[in-house]
């Protein structure tokens, strides 16, 4: 059993999304606990790449050949440096 404190304002917005859903507030309140819970469960399991797939790759470089061109490019400055240093 659990009880759960809320401000008056949120009690009623949970009294009308539940009843437009046709549930108590309280299978409300069970049904979006399993959906937080299920998502932590995806993070803890997460990868480093999962949790931020979305956000690599969205910035060009304005060089479509770069990834391709790279090492030949870093060699290249090594050699330069070599050669005034």
């Amino acid at each position: 059993m659990l009880t759960v404190k809320m401000e008056a304002e949120l009690e009623r917005e949970l009294e009308a999304a539940a009843r437009s859903a046709g549930l108590t507030k309280s299978e409300f309140v069970r049904r979006g606990l399993h959906q937080v819970i299920a998502r932590a469960r995806k993070v803890r399991k997460a990868t480093p790449w999962d949790l931020g797939k979305d956000l690599f790759g969205k910035v060009s470089s304005g060089n479509p050949g770069l990834s391709r061109t790279r090492a030949r490019d870093i060699i290249s400055l090594r050699r330069n440096a070599k050669a005034t240093g």
